[in-house]
């Protein structure tokens, strides 16, 4: 009777909670499925007011685990998924509106580029203006330098300004910085931005906002005008004189900061708490519906083109997914939108490990079968925990004790055993990001080198000896920033090792290497701008 009883209130709770979710704009469905496939609501049963779980130890969990999240990657697995996804990147060159997105950059940086230029970085949370100084490819280990950077947080107030006050705001930012350190005495001012909010460009230099999100209010009563023509009206208050001359995201932003340095680089990679490529492919691999409304004039000049992939929207129907990542999608009110994201990205990996935590610990008697009360909510374990844990080496896992306990403290403190376990599951986890997000490189880089051939081919217009470099790369590279692949412990060691099996096993010869691009925002939008500007007076 008291089985029943529980199962019952248990389940009256469980419908509550998802009649709520449904209130809030979630898939009823989606609701009542987490409480059905939940390893709680299938495996717990009471007796006598105690738990009392299935006779498992953690060694036969965690090799499920290991099955589950790396079986479907191993052998030939992780190359026939690479296949699949190459296969959705080619079929979205022609559709769908919201990926493989071809930018107006179709120049890539000469090298040869010099001069101070004045860039802007504008992210969710800071505001950053600074004069950037270009001297050149053959200036080794000092091809860029900030020569001045300030930051400016945008705190809830300013995240408030509503229209052109957050213009406004910014343009006074830019004025304290420039005042001092740039002439207007030969014209306007021109500077790049790197912008890290939807825009759809109609130009280089010129933009329509879109709604901006990440709680700003910027473009109330400004949607769908030039952000150029908004950032200049507003600097002219300052009595500046600027012109927007070139806009980037922050993925294109990172492949022109290093192409700046390595003429081989062809990608753009971002992996934070988000993730995104930006590739360097043929104008003639995407439909000419894929650019909009663009002037004649940009395809005679462009015979290449930087293409803003979104990644994370890619991988529906194909990705191994787990019990763990059924869980994630049900209790998400976009299960679908950017599936590629969930299994590869900060925001999500520390959730992963959560909910396979949970299943442990009601399943196995970890952390001695009490859960820690900061546990029990969504996204409440984040991956710089993770990050911490994988960190520590030791036999004693002092430090990855300690931090675990300090950020989810237990009246069972967790043992050394205990902390293994979850450190092998960390480690699952970031493993197969580590693969998933190869496969991904390796598929962009096979499909360029597809397009390639397939322009060459076809175009008898295009410069044999620049098609045929492209083609024949010996070391493609790829510059990333973000903070998984920059400091999550052996995340970049693991992702150059897949990278290399797959390379070694391609049609194609050559070679990808991941390089760090640091401060790739401002530098990029620098380079962008001084591409421009030479590009410019190359035609004059």
């Amino acid at each position: 009777m008291l089985l029943l009883t529980s199962a019952m209130t248990t389940l009256r709770r469980s419908f509550l909670a998802a009649f709520r979710s449904f209130l809030r704009g979630r898939s009823f469905l989606q609701a009542l499925l987490a409480f059905w496939i939940s390893p709680k609501s299938l495996k717990e049963h009471q007796v006598n007011g105690n738990k009392v779980y299935p006779s498992r130890t953690i060694e036969d969990f965690l090799r499920e685990a290991e099955d589950l999240l790396l079986g479907p990657i191993e052998g030939d697995g992780l190359r026939r998924y690479s296949s699949d996804l190459k296969s959705q990147f080619r079929e979205r060159l022609h559709t769908h509106a919201e990926c493989m997105l071809p930018s107006f950059n179709h120049l890539l940086p000469t090298g040869k580029e010099r001069g101070q230029y004045l860039a802007l970085d504008v992210g969710g949370s800071t505001l950053r203006v600074a004069l950037v100084e270009l001297r050149g490819r053959e200036a080794t280990g000092r091809e860029s330098e900030i020569v001045r950077m300030d930051s400016f947080k945008i705190t809830p107030e300013i995240r408030n300004l509503e229209g052109m006050s957050f213009f406004d705001w910014m343009a006074a930012r830019i004025s304290e910085v420039i005042q001092t350190d740039v002439s207007q005495s030969q014209g306007p001012i021109l500077m790049g931005l790197a912008w890290s909010f939807p825009v759809e460009q109609v130009s280089l230099g010129g933009g329509l906002l879109l709604p901006m999100g990440k709680g700003l209010l910027a473009t109330n009563g400004l949607l769908g005008q030039d952000l150029g023509e908004i950032i200049k009206f507003a600097c002219k208050k300052q009595g500046l004189d600027v012109q927007l001359a070139a806009i980037v995201n922050d993925s294109s932003a990172t492949l022109l900061s290093q192409a700046y340095v390595h003429s081989t680089t062809r990608f753009g990679l971002i992996l934070g708490t988000g993730t995104n490529i930006a590739v360097h492919l043929p104008v003639s691999a995407l439909s000419r519906s894929k650019y909009g409304k663009r002037p004649d004039s940009w395809f005679k000049m462009a015979s290449h083109v930087i293409v803003n992939t979104e990644l994370g929207m890619f991988g529906k129907d194909i990705l191994p997914l787990t019990r763990w990542d059924k869980l994630l999608n049900a209790s998400h009110p976009r299960p679908e939108f950017q599936p590629f994201e969930h299994l590869i990205s900060g925001f999500y990996l520390g959730e992963i490990c959560r909910l396979a935590i949970v299943e442990a610990v009601e399943t196995t008697g970890l952390l001695g079968g009490q859960l820690p009360p900061s546990l029990e909510d969504l996204y409440s374990l984040d991956t710089e925990t993770l990050s911490a844990i994988e960190a520590d080496t030791s036999p004693t896992l002092e430090k990855a004790l300690s931090y675990f306990t300090t950020h989810h403290p237990s009246t069972i403190p967790p043992t050394v055993s205990d902390m293994r376990a979850i450190r092998t599951l960390a480690g699952l986890i970031s493993r197969r990001s580590a693969a998933l997000l190869a496969a991904s490189v390796f598929s962009l880089w096979d499909l360029r080198h597809e397009t390639e051939d397939e322009n060459l081919n076809a175009d008898t217009s295009v410069e044999e000896k620049e098609a045929e470099a492209e083609h024949t790369l010996e070391r493609t590279k790829v510059a990333f920033n973000g903070s998984v692949i920059e400091h999550y412990p052996a995340y970049r060691t693991t992702c150059q090792q897949y990278l290399d099996g797959l390379v070694a096993g391609s049609a194609y010869p050559g070679a990808i290497d991941l390089v760090p691009a640091l401060e790739s925002s401002i530098l990029g939008a620098a380079v962008a701008l001084a591409s421009a500007a030479d590009a410019k007076e190359t035609l004059e």
